[in-house]
């Protein structure tokens, strides 16, 4: 036999070869139950019994401790996530669409469907509430060759009167203006600066997702100076649901 060989037909590279193969497995079926850890498992319309996984199965739970005291999560989760959706659908078969039994954008259907995130505000490395006003991050200020929004008046897809933006909330950990703090019929609302279609100085602010009326019964703030992860996500459903319901005529075909 040749040098490395271990009878006549293995040698050492094959034993490597097949070592290399089934450690590669095993990675790939490793990562591939690691990332069912969110979002799984799936549910389906033929039956809330049924419960859609695939392969691999799920990963065995595992508790994650939070930073700045956040208490611990479960992953994947072991309570229900599940929420009554205000929609039936168009037909009898799997898959049909949803049709919207309520108000869409505020019942989180279609666009404007958010998950179920904790009540609590994001947070920087500091432990401090990430996204903020400017009269809490008063080490942030606006370039002076920049339009200033504070002041300025604020339309709707209908170019009615929405209110004016009182002040500018920005994120701490990436600088950057995150929303827009409006004062609609008495009470605060935030507008998420990806939905400002214009704002140029000396002009109105224009928002092409909702109406102008519809700014009232944008999802509020438990606490005037912070928003929790589940506000985040109910208000940016609020304005993206407005791209489909906000109007009857966006719920038909273009052609």
């Amino acid at each position: 036999m040749e040098t490395g060989a271990i009878t006549n037909y293995i040698d050492v590279a094959q034993v490597v070869l097949y070592a290399f193969w089934i450690f590669f497995f095993g990675l790939v079926l490793y990562l591939r139950r690691e990332d069912k850890r969110e979002g799984y498992p799936l549910v389906t319309d033929r039956s809330r019994r049924i419960k859609v996984v695939g392969f691999p199965d799920l990963p065995v739970a595992k508790k994650f401790t939070l930073p700045h005291g956040g208490g611990t999560r479960m992953a994947p989760r072991t309570d229900s996530a599940e929420r009554d959706i205000a929609a039936k659908p168009v037909g009898p078969w799997p898959g049909a669409p949803l049709h919207p039994t309520g108000n869409p954008m505020k019942d989180g259907v279609g666009p404007a469907a958010y998950a179920n995130r904790p009540d609590v505000p994001d947070i920087t490395h500091l432990g401090e509430p990430k996204i903020v006003p400017m009269r809490v991050a008063t080490d942030f200020s606006i370039e002076k060759k920049d339009p200033d929004p504070r002041g300025v008046s604020v339309v709707g897809a209908d170019g009615k009167m929405a209110g004016e933006v009182t002040d500018v909330w920005v994120d701490r950990s990436e600088p950057q203006i995150r929303y827009l703090e409006l004062q609609v019929k008495g009470r605060q609302v935030l507008l998420p600066i990806n939905f400002v279609s214009s704002c140029k100085r000396g002009q109105v602010i224009r928002v092409n997702s909702i109406l102008g009326d519809q700014f009232a019964d944008v999802p509020g703030l438990t606490n005037p100076d912070q928003v929790t992860l589940q506000e985040e996500d109910k208000i940016c459903a609020y304005y993206g649901g407005g791209t489909l319901y906000a109007t009857p005529s966006r719920l038909d075909p273009l052609l």
